[in-house]
């Protein structure tokens, strides 16, 4: 696991910047850590938007909020059940 680690960002296949992630597990896993109140489907959006930028397919989403962890696994693409 790595913290503030630098991945490239791309649009249209080519890199256009850097961007410094909370936690990144095993070279899979992109890990955005929040502390509010309570989630909103906007940090939702946000990591979809990181994982969408940074080609990568899964993260999550810890809220260490006053009434607990909360988790919350996301995809770039959608997942069918």
């Amino acid at each position: 696991m790595e913290e503030e680690k630098p991945l490239e960002i791309y649009y249209d296949d080519q890199v256009v910047g850097l961007f410094y992630v909370d936690l990144f597990v095993e070279e899979k896993i992109l890990v955005e850590l929040k502390s509010v109140q309570n989630l909103a489907k906007e940090h939702e959006v946000q990591l979809v938007n990181y994982l969408t930028g940074l080609q990568k397919e899964t993260g999550l989403l810890i809220n260490f909020g006053p009434s607990g962890v909360e988790v919350k696994r996301k995809y770039r693409q959608p997942r069918l059940p």
